[in-house]
């Protein structure tokens, strides 16, 4: 843990590999900080995947910043997209899952692959990041500046929406999701097919 914890201290998200993937950021869950990991792109990323086959709600799945016990509980009630994610082995780690509406706004905001303004309307509110963000403005978060995270590149994120693990907790049958070109932020039905991407977290 001392090694991470030197590694990551007050350290900007990297495109050099690190834990398995790529360092987003930090984040704390449950009064513990937490650096969040994102899965390479060839091996933890997920097109077309729907939430769930059912729109019922799932018991466990609504934390903002635990994506791994939403996962699990996901898990637990049959999907499919949080099953593929659990069972992933990626550089010696067996520990990924599906990000956290938190988690994933930290992920978009380190890696954004996009030059678009960014939408700005509440979008970017994260208390559980380390430091707490704040909603976008139209020019920051900023395109990443190595253009292998670029539009286009080999690890990018697609301009498109990606899932997050937490259900809404409208109980309207949707989970959050966010948009990998604008940053704008919402729910959408759990039957709608959008992309997904592991992560994995290490104490510091």
């Amino acid at each position: 843990m001392e090694t991470v914890a030197a590694t990551v201290a007050g350290a900007a998200p990297s495109t050099e590999l690190f834990a398995g993937g790529y360092f987003a950021g930090k984040i704390v869950i449950d009064g513990q900080q937490y650096a969040i990991i994102i899965a390479p792109k060839a091996e933890g990323d997920h097109d077309d995947a729907k939430w769930n086959k059912t729109l019922k709600a799932i018991a466990g799945a609504g934390s903002y910043f635990d994506g791994l016990a939403n996962t699990k509980a996901m898990a637990e009630a049959a999907s499919a997209i949080a099953k593929w994610s659990l069972g992933l082995s990626i550089g010696g780690f067996q520990d990924w899952y599906l990000p956290s509406r938190d988690e994933l706004e930290l992920v978009y905001r380190a890696f954004k692959p996009s030059a678009s303004d960014n939408y700005g309307y509440r979008s970017g509110d994260n208390p559980s990041s380390v430091p707490p963000g704040y909603p976008y403005s139209k020019k920051l978060p900023a395109q990443n500046g190595n253009e292998a995270f670029r539009t286009g590149g080999a690890e990018a994120f697609e301009e498109t929406w990606y899932w997050s693990s937490t259900q809404s907790a409208s109980g309207d049958g949707s989970a959050w999701c966010q948009l990998f070109g604008t940053g704008h932020q919402t729910s959408l039905h759990k039957y709608g097919e959008l992309r997904a991407r592991a992560v994995r977290r290490v104490p510091v």
